[in-house]
């Protein structure tokens, strides 16, 4: 695989939030195609469609909300991390919790990142500027091996 055939997948199941994070990617112009899962268990399914399926795009990192539908994000990034040829994915959790439980279970879980979602759009443009220059810019990732 190649740098073109790259994806970020952004597990997100509000609306407004998955809006919110479109437009603060194209403002931040990320070449990067990202694509969107609304709940864990579709996350769950495209994670493994792209790490299974050959000629699929290679997830170069997830973002992660943890309150989710039908799977909760703490159950799909221990699915990630679990998985032989995804664990080595980035998973940065972008949630509205500032609890401390969730935190520390999203790290013993084997996230890269804890970020909470900043209220106003001009702050999470700026944290997806920073997300895109740090994990796609200067970060060394693993290529997922098919």
């Amino acid at each position: 695989m190649n740098p073109a055939d790259d994806v970020i997948l952004i597990v997100e199941d509000n609306p407004d939030d998955r809006d919110l994070l479109a437009r603060a990617f194209r403002k931040a112009k990320v070449e990067t195609p990202f694509q969107f899962a609304v709940d864990g268990d579709e996350a769950v399914a495209l994670l493994g469609e792209l790490a299974n399926v050959p000629n699929r795009p290679n997830p170069v990192v997830v973002l992660l909300d943890l309150k989710l539908p039908r799977r909760s994000g703490f159950e799909v990034l221990e699915w990630i991390k679990g998985h032989p040829v995804l664990r080595r994915v980035p998973v940065i959790i972008l949630t509205s919790s500032r609890e401390d439980v969730d935190l520390k279970r999203a790290y013993d879980l084997g996230a890269n990142s804890y970020l909470v979602k900043p209220a106003r759009p001009e702050e999470l443009l700026r944290m997806v500027e920073q997300i895109h220059a740090y994990w796609l810019g200067f970060n060394e990732a693993v290529r997922v091996a098919m």
